[in-house]
This record gives structure tokens, sequence and C-alpha cells, in this order.
């Protein structure tokens, strides 16, 4: 697959307050995330636990709170809650993070080199291309403002609707933005489009309701997967490893709790998020949620490295890289799976 185009840049007096805007709020995501977080254990090996507020990125770390799960593995954990997967990443390169959690979109950073896949999570299907109400195509979409988490699976969805419409980010005026200023933006009318996702964009259909999805992930499931996951510093795998294998014990404990609890795993989420419970039910309905031992078999029969070598090919046909990894120096399935032995 061929994908070509870059981001077009304008500068608008709109645009220029929309970028100033994104830099702000993106350095106080920043952080924010590296502040305070909930803690978790009274003793054994620390761990820095990075997640997002929403069921795939928070519900394993949830289970493992509520469950007691990290002292029972001798560990002290303290997650840190984050708007995306590159800030989670670039907080494990500067030590501030042990562990963090990143959707799909991000996925071009560990094969990048900058962290390692320790657990693939789910496959997603929460993201989506929104447009105002009366915009009915992405051909409709061309010549106007379109917001964009840079770097997420908010762009990769972008990227991939634009592909199939037979066009590219040039034919559009987009604007990188943080996720909270998207909410505002869209809901303000200050753009016409957004590569976003679920279940923030549930938050901007209550303000806009007769807002138009253009593409979902589902859309283009025969040509890509679209795994979330969890990652690790590089240091930390390498120099670490009982912790590793600690945390991924974790990790999996949960996950088999998730799959055979789903009920209560969603209503111990909500609690963690401080959110009703049928806002994260919704939530979790837009993605698969997937048992230890299917993971087990994916890894170990080589589907997941399919999966993420999709994700390189995709990665470099937008210019996103260059020279991809080889997903089996990045993603540590050995590592996950003898975490169950």
């Amino acid at each position: 697959m061929t994908r070509k185009g870059r981001t077009a840049m304008s500068t608008t007096p709109t645009r220029m307050r929309l970028t100033a805007t994104l830099a702000g709020v993106a350095a106080m995501a920043l952080l924010a995330a590296c502040g305070d977080g909930s803690s978790s254990g009274s003793s054994g090996d620390k761990v820095r636990f990075g997640y997002i507020n929403d069921f795939n990125g928070a519900s394993l770390i949830a289970i493992a709170e509520a469950k007691g799960l990290w002292k029972k593995h001798g560990l002290t954990a303290e997650s840190k809650v984050f708007t995306n997967g590159p800030l989670q990443i670039q907080a494990l390169g500067t030590d501030n993070l042990d562990f963090g959690y990143i959707g799909p979109g991000a996925m071009w950073l560990p094969a990048s080199g900058q962290a390692k896949v320790v657990a693939v999570n789910t496959l997603g299907n929460s993201d989506r291309v929104l447009a105002q109400p009366g915009i009915t195509s992405m051909q409709q979409l061309k010549g106007k403002t379109v917001a964009v988490p840079e770097g997420t699976s908010g762009d990769m969805i972008l990227s991939l609707a634009l592909e199939k419409a037979g066009m590219t980010k040039d034919d559009l005026k987009v604007v990188p933005m943080d996720p909270s200023t998207i909410v505002s933006a869209f809901s303000s009318k200050q753009v016409d489009g957004a590569g976003f996702w679920y279940p923030a964009a549930a938050t901007i259909k209550k303000q806009v309701p007769d807002l138009v999805e253009l593409a979902k992930n589902a859309d283009f499931e025969k040509e890509v997967s679209f795994p979330t996951a969890f990652v690790a510093g590089n240091k930390v795998v390498k120099d670490q490893p009982e912790k590793t294998k600690k945390v991924l014990a974790v990790l999996r404990e949960a996950m088999a709790f998730r799959s055979d609890h789903t009920d209560e795993a969603i209503e111990i989420t909500a609690g963690k998020l401080k959110i009703p419970v049928d806002q994260v039910e919704a939530d979790a309905a837009n993605n698969k949620v997937l048992s230890v031992a299917e993971l087990d078999k994916l890894t170990e029969d080589g589907t997941v490295v399919k999966w993420l070598q999709g994700m390189n090919e995709y990665f470099e046909g937008t210019g996103k890289l260059k020279k991809p990894a080889d997903p089996k120096t990045y993603y540590t399935g050995d590592l996950f799976t003898g975490a169950g032995k």
C-alpha cells in the first residue's frame, strides 16, 4: 500500500489561535501526567504505570488496584493518567514512567525503537472521522479545517479514510490538537471535522447530536488490525527483568478477571474513572476484549507479529517511519507468555 501526503499548514488567525492553544494544553497535560497519581500496594518494587481515561486504557489498572494484584505480586504501583499514548512514550524516555498504555495510532513509536510492547490489550474499534452536520462524505471535507491529535489513532483513522476516498491531508486544513481541545473546538464549530475516538467523541455528541461519522475502524478491518497495547521503557525491560515479569503477571491476572467478569470489570473501571457505568459499558462495546488464552495463542502462532507488521507497513506508507523495526524486536511476546508459567 502506498500512502502519500503530509499535514497541510496554514497561517490563518483561527489556525494560529488553535495551534497556540494546543501548545499550552499539551504542556499542561505532560506536567499533569507526571504529577501525583493514585497508589496501590504497601510494599515491594515500585512501578509507575501510565493509563488513559477510557475502558481500554484503564480497566486492567483499575482491576489490579481493586483486587490487590499489585501487592499480591510484590509490587507497589503508582498510576498516572495521560491524554494519549505519545505522551506516555515520551515519559518512558525521560524516566518519568516505567510502563504505559498506547492505542494503535501510537504503535509507530515502539516500531521506531522508543519502547517495547510488553502485552497486547484489545482490538480497537473506537476511532472515528467526525464531521459537522451537513457534511456527508470525505470529499465534502476538502479545503475544510479538520482537527487531529497528531501521532494517535485519531490521526491514523483520518489517514485511512482519506486514502480510501482518494485524498491526502494536503486536501484539508489539518490542525494538530490536544483531545480536550478537540472536544471544545468541535462542539463550538471552530472546526469542520476531526479524527477522534470514543468515549471522548460521546462528549461531543451531547453538544452536537446530529454530527456525522464518516469513517470507523471496522471500515478497514480487512486491511489492518488495530491492537491496543501496554508498553515499557527499553531500560526497564533490559535492566529490571524481575519487575517486568511481575507486572506482566499482574496484567495477565487482570485480563483473566476482565474476560470472566466483564460486568464487574466495567463497574470497577467506572469507579476508578468516576464516570457512570453505562458510559463505560458503551465504551467497552466499541472494542474486542481478548482473553489471556487467546493472547497466548495469537502470540505463539505469530498473529500478533503479523498485526504489528501490518501497522509497520501503514506507518511506512504514510512516511511516519522510514525503516520500522522488525516486530519481533520490540514485541516481547516471550516475556508475556512466560509470565504465566
